[in-house]
């Protein structure tokens, strides 16, 4: 699957030394989609859904918190690599102050300026204490690796370690990631599939232990998760570089400044190096989903909440059925996201996102209430093709143990 993705990295050597950040997530995408083109003609639609969907989540009555079950996989090839567990709980910690907007460091790093459009994006992240078979865990697996284990592409394989069912829990692997990398993280257009999660780098994971500066405040696993959760870079969805002009930001989110490449180091605000309009203000290099060292990203966006909260209540729902953390309960998920289909508007596919009530079937109705399909649906990550029907209005009834349980309505374009 991912064979020779990482060769790329070779051209980079001579340009970024290893001061800088560098993230695997778009080569890694575009391996996935050499190797699945029919998800690059379905990207489109879902990209449309992630950030246009007004998510329930967000609204001011429906407030709550969406817990999402960590799996944390650690493979060494020495003692060193063999992360402690305080320093895996050091990186959840991290997560859960950051996507809250909890980081001590937020008034302090974020200027005033930029403080109003900070976002809680009401994510939060528990160890997993059962395991996909029911059986008490801590959420931490561990196995020792040859010395010469390709961490890139070999994580999730048998020769690695496999992951635990990818819809019901964030996998993160930590290993010997490749020089000039920190880590890589696959968006939603991967759910359910079995590389899907976070790969890091065991320097880089937490703020002790192996943890190295200036990436030792946990703020690469912050940046990856983002993209986990259907965030761009903040320059846009292109490395190197992104082109001005555009009405709208290519990382589609209006509250961030737009910019044309990356940010490293620390800057000092305000910076209107790469800005593509300069401003009092400056650029957002501030934010987790830039490139700067971890003491210089201490905020998410209000867009970018909305965009991964889209992301929780469509591809990525199946999370919130997960009993994989105690902690949560079928009330809670029940006000957290309804019954949904997604995307909607859509041009090749829909999925069914239900994270508390089981849809097992569905049956698909055309304007004239001519039943025109059946699908089987397994889980929020399926998907039902409907590249073939004519544009229209389109009917769904969906069931679950044969009990008719929702109807909904999509629009094929």
């Amino acid at each position: 699957m991912m064979k020779k993705i990482f060769a790329v990295f070779i051209l980079l050597i001579s340009v970024f030394n290893f001061a800088q950040r560098t993230c695997g997530t778009t080569q890694v995408m575009e391996e996935f989609y050499k190797n699945h083109p029919e998800e690059k003609i379905r990207k489109k639609d879902l990209d449309f859904f992630l950030r246009n969907n007004t998510p329930n989540s967000t609204s001011a009555t429906n407030k709550l918190v969406v817990t999402i079950p960590v799996v944390v996989h650690v493979l060494y090839s020495n003692a060193t690599m063999n992360i402690s567990d305080a320093q895996i709980a050091s990186q959840i910690a991290i997560l859960n102050a950051d996507f809250r907007k909890l980081n001590a460091d937020f008034s302090t790093v974020v200027p005033p300026a930029f403080q109003g459009v900070a976002a809680d994006a009401e994510i939060a992240f528990c160890m997993a204490t059962r395991t996909p078979s029911g059986a008490t865990t801590n959420g931490i697996e561990r196995k020792s690796v040859p010395s010469n284990f390709n961490f890139d592409n070999n994580y999730y394989t048998s020769s690695g370690l496999v992951a635990w069912d990818t819809t019901k829990y964030l996998n993160i692997w930590v290993g010997n990631i490749s020089t000039n990398l920190l880590g890589f993280a696959y968006p939603p257009a991967a759910a359910g599939y079995s590389f899907d999660g976070l790969a890091i780098g065991y320097k880089y994971f937490g703020n002790i232990g192996t943890a190295q500066a200036p990436y030792n405040k946990g703020r690469t696993a912050t940046h990856e998760i983002g993209h986990y959760f259907g965030l761009e870079h903040i320059w846009g969805t292109d490395d190197y570089p992104d082109t001005c002009g555009s009405a709208t930001n290519t990382d589609y989110c209006a509250d961030t400044p737009q910019t044309y490449s990356a940010y490293y180091g620390n800057p000092t605000y305000p910076n209107n190096d790469y800005m593509c309009v300069s401003t009092a203000n400056g650029a957002m290099f501030m934010n987790y989903m830039d490139y700067v060292n971890d003491a210089s990203m201490a905020m998410f966006t209000n867009n970018q909440k909305t965009i991964m909260q889209n992301a929780i209540a469509g591809p990525r729902a199946s999370l919130l059925n997960s009993n994989g953390c105690s902690s949560m309960s079928v009330s809670e998920v029940e006000a957290i996201t309804k019954i949904m289909v997604f995307p909607n508007p859509t041009t090749h596919y829909i999925s069914i996102s239900s994270p508390a009530t089981k849809i097992d079937e569905i049956e698909i109705f055309n304007s004239e209430g001519r039943l025109i399909k059946k699908s089987e649906i397994r889980n929020e990550t399926t998907k039902v093709d409907i590249n073939d029907f004519p544009t229209g209005m389109y009917y769904i009834r969906a069931y679950g143990k044969g009990n008719f349980i929702k109807s909904m309505k999509f629009i094929k374009n």
